[in-house]
């Protein structure tokens, strides 16, 4: 019941994330073009588990893009507030597929599940 509850406010994240998008006039093709970029927080594992979960985490968290998007926001920056919004977009989607924070154990040890 828990994964299905985080599963679900992460589609409500991601359709919210797209929506807001939508109002920016942000390009498309930009959006499906970085959409996937925070996945290369995966290449922390070449060094080591610890450091590849803490690097994910970082990239996966909904934080750093959060605060970039209220700064954007603010400050009128209209391409940081859409790369902001597509990186929320992104958490989002992996936490509605399943995918979750990594525990540094294993890469397959997220805070959902075990993939």
């Amino acid at each position: 019941m828990n994964k299905l509850i985080l599963q679900l406010e992460g589609l409500i994240v991601l359709l919210i994330a797209v929506y807001f998008y939508t109002q920016t006039g942000g390009s498309w093709v930009l959006f499906f073009l970085c959409l996937l970029v925070p996945d290369l927080s995966m290449l922390g594992y070449l060094k080591n588990k610890r450091w590849g979960a803490g690097i994910y985490n970082i990239g996966h968290t909904y934080i750093i893009p959060l605060l970039l998007s209220v700064f954007a926001f603010i400050a009128s920056h209209d391409l940081l507030l859409a790369l902001s919004l597509i990186w929320i977009a992104h958490i989002g989607m992996d936490r509605t597929i399943g995918y979750g924070l990594k525990y540094p154990s294993d890469f397959k040890d997220t805070h959902l599940q075990k993939v």
